[in-house]
C-alpha cells in the first residue's frame, strides 16, 4: 500500500514577545509555508477555515489561489471547508476555479468544523446544525458530477437542471475533482461519507488513533455495500488521517517549542467549552507512543506514523503542523517532515 503525506495549517496567530502577529502577516507566512511544503515533496497542503480572532484564514480559497500561482506540484485544498455554513454551489465554483488555475491540483475537504462562529455570522441557526450539513453534502455530491443538477431541500432554494461553471480541470480530462469528508468519529458520519462515494479523512485530535480503526473498516464495508467498487468488486475510496504534531531535531526540542503554544490554545478553547486547564501531563499523554499528537524528532514521529498507518490502513497522513508556533519553527518542521520523516516512514513500510 502506497501512502501520501500532507500538511495542514489553521493559520494560528502566534505571539512575538507577547504581541500577536498581524493577520496579514500570518497569511503571508502561510503562503511561504505552502511553498516550503511543495519544495519538501509533500503531496497536499490544506488550510483550515475559521472565523475567529486567533486564526487568520476565514477565506482559505483566496490563499490557495495565491499558492496555486507560487507552487508547481503540490495539491491544494481546505482542511476543512465548513460546509454547513457555506453554499455548496459557491464552494464548487471556488474549487473548480482553483482546479483550473492550478492545473488540476485542487482537493476539497469538507466537514462540520469544530467551531460554530460561522453560523451566526452567515445567518444560520445552530438548531439546524445537523440538517444543514446533510443537505449541503447531498447537493455537493450532485455538483461534483458536473452534470445539470436537479435538487431540492428544506434549507436552501431548489435547483432545476442547473449547470454550474467553470468545469474543473479534472472533468475536462475525464476525471472528478477529489472530495474528502472530515469525520470526527461517529458511525453515522462514516456511513454518510460512504453513501456519497467521497473519500474519508479521520480527524484524530484526541485519544488514540487506534480508537478509529473500526471506522476505517466500517467505511470500506459501507463503500462496498453502496456499490462504490472497482471492476473487481473491491471498494473504492481513500481513508486518510489528520493529526496535530510538530517535528524538531530532538524530542526535547519539539516539546520545548510546542508545549507552551499548545497550552495557550488548549486553555483558550478549554475555557470556552468548560474544560479544566491543561497540564504538562496531558501534553505528554498526547505525544506518547499511542497518543493523538505526532510530535518529536524525525525518528520518533516516523515510528509513530508507521504504527498509525498499519493500525488504520490509511492511504494518506496529514500533519497539522501549527499550534501557535512561530513561522520560523513551522518552516523547519515542514522541512524535517519532508526530508527526514517521510523517507523514514517509506523505508519502514518497505515502499
Amino acid at each position: 500500500m502506497s501512502i501520501e503525506f500532507g500538511a495542514h495549517t489553521f493559520a494560528a496567530v502566534p505571539a512575538v514577545d507577547g504581541t500577536p502577529v498581524s493577520h496579514a502577516q500570518v497569511l503571508r507566512d502561510v503562503v511561504a509555508e505552502g511553498i516550503a511544503a511543495d519544495r519538501a515533496g509533500l503531496a497536499f497542503f490544506g488550510i483550515g477555515e475559521h472565523h475567529r480572532e486567533d486564526f487568520a484564514a476565514s477565506a482559505p480559497e483566496i490563499v490557495l489561489g495565491a499558492l496555486a500561482a507560487a507552487t508547481e506540484r503540490i495539491r491544494l485544498g481546505t482542511a476543512v471547508t465548513v460546509l454547513s455554513s457555506n453554499d455548496p454551489v459557491r464552494v464548487f465554483e471556488q474549487f473548480s476555479t482553483l482546479d483550473g488555475v492550478s492545473g488540476g491540483r485542487a482537493e476539497l475537504i469538507v466537514g462540520r468544523g469544530s467551531f460554530v462562529e460561522s453560523f451566526p455570522l452567515f445567518g444560520y441557526r445552530l438548531e439546524d446544525y445537523g440538517e444543514l450539513f446533510e443537505e449541503r453534502l447531498e447537493l455537493l455530491a450532485a455538483l461534483v458530477r458536473e452534470e445539470p443538477v436537479t435538487w431540492s431541500g428544506r434549507l436552501r432554494s431548489p435547483l432545476s437542471q442547473q449547470s454550474v461553471f467553470p468545469r474543473s480541470h479534472a472533468a475536462e480530462h475525464g476525471g472528478r475533482m477529489p472530495v474528502w469528508v472530515g469525520v470526527g468519529g461517529s458511525p453515522e458520519s462514516v456511513i454518510r461519507t460512504a453513501k456519497h462515494g467521497f473519500d474519508m479523512m479521520l480527524a484524530i485530535i484526541g485519544g488514540s488513533p487506534a480508537q478509529f480503526a473500526p471506522f476505517a473498516g466500517l467505511y470500506r464495508k459501507a463503500m462496498e455495500q453502496f456499490g462504490h467498487t472497482d471492476a473487481a468488486g473491491a471498494p473504492l475510496g481513500r481513508v486518510g488521517m489528520h493529526s496535530p504534531g510538530f517535528v524538531a531535531e530532538t524530542d526535547e526540542e519539539a516539546k520545548r517549542i510546542l508545549m507552551p503554544q499548545w497550552m495557550v490554545y488548549r486553555n483558550r478553547i478549554g475555557r470556552e467549552r468548560g474544560w479544566g486547564d491543561a497540564t504538562e501531563r496531558e501534553f505528554d499523554a498526547q505525544v506518547a507512543e499511542h497518543g493523538a499528537m505526532f510530535a518529536g524528532s524525525p525518528e520518533t514521529v516516523a515510528q509513530k506514523i508507521v504504527w498509525a498507518v498499519e493500525t488504520l490502513g490509511v492511504e494518506r497522513f496529514d500533519l497539522k503542523y501549527d499550534s501557535g508556533t512561530s513561522h520560523a519553527d513551522n518552516l523547519r518542521s515542514i522541512e524535517l517532515f519532508g526530508s527526514e520523516v517521510i523517507p523514514r516512514v517509506r523505508a519502514l513500510l518497505g515502499q
